[in-house]
């Protein structure tokens, strides 16, 4: 079963509009594992406009099960992902201005550099992740440099599912099972939601982790938080 990581950035989204502590990023994270998630990730961008780095240093003393830090490994980052050395960190290949996530890294042109921060969050004790779209030889990259695991940016999978759902889960069939074949763990991120998960986890059951956010806070507010986390968690099965 893959484990389910909630993003809670959107929460401090809502919470940044109006200024306060309303609602408690905090609690929520809290209450999230509580109700069965296990894990919580967090997205600290440059211009703080949701996850503020007084989040993360906060979360880092009250997550229970695993917490994943992602972003763009700029010094910024890295500084925050030491000092709080999280179960997890994602390096994902975003610009300062970027809106949301959506492409993974080129693995072969950034080897070095991905090899030089693997190796140095592997030394703080820190599992890697690299974000990647999928593409076999994205996959066989980042083996190269040595992370643990590989997170397949979904982004392409959810638009294409709408259409033609064994059409988008053939696309990422040979990403994801290069990854099981050269021993990578795999999670999975972004677009994912309550109408293609189950899918993906079907065809692909090795996944170990599945990170949703935007659409699962989005999905919290017709259903509640407690019972978006249950059908989630269902569809990992």
């Amino acid at each position: 079963m893959a484990r389910l990581s909630v993003n809670i950035n959107k929460v401090a989204t809502l919470r940044n509009a109006r200024g306060g502590n309303l609602p408690d990023v905090e609690q929520f994270a809290a209450d999230c594992e509580r109700f069965g998630a296990e894990g919580i990730t967090v997205h600290p961008r440059p211009d703080e406009r949701h996850i503020r780095r007084s989040d993360v240093l906060a979360l880092k003393q009250l997550v229970t099960t695993e917490l994943n830090i992602e972003g763009n490994p700029d010094e910024r980052f890295i500084d925050i992902v030491s000092q709080v050395r999280p179960a997890q960190v994602t390096l994902v290949p975003d610009a300062v201005d970027q809106l949301t996530s959506n492409h993974g890294w080129d693995t072969i042109t950034y080897r070095d550099h991905l090899s030089h921060l693997t190796q140095y969050f592997h030394d703080l004790g820190i599992r890697v992740s690299v974000f990647v779209d999928a593409d076999v030889r994205m996959v066989e990259g980042a083996k190269a440099v040595g992370t643990d695991r590989v997170e397949l940016y979904t982004g392409p999978y959810a638009e294409v599912y709408n259409q033609n759902p064994e059409k988008a889960l053939a696309m990422y069939r040979p990403a994801a099972e290069k990854a099981k074949e050269v021993g990578l763990g795999l999670n999975a991120g972004h677009d994912l939601n309550l109408k293609n998960l189950r899918a993906f986890i079907a065809a692909f059951p090795w996944v170990d982790e599945v990170s949703i956010g935007h659409a699962l806070i989005a999905d919290a507010l017709y259903l509640g938080i407690e019972e978006t986390i249950k059908q989630y968690k269902l569809c990992c099965k």
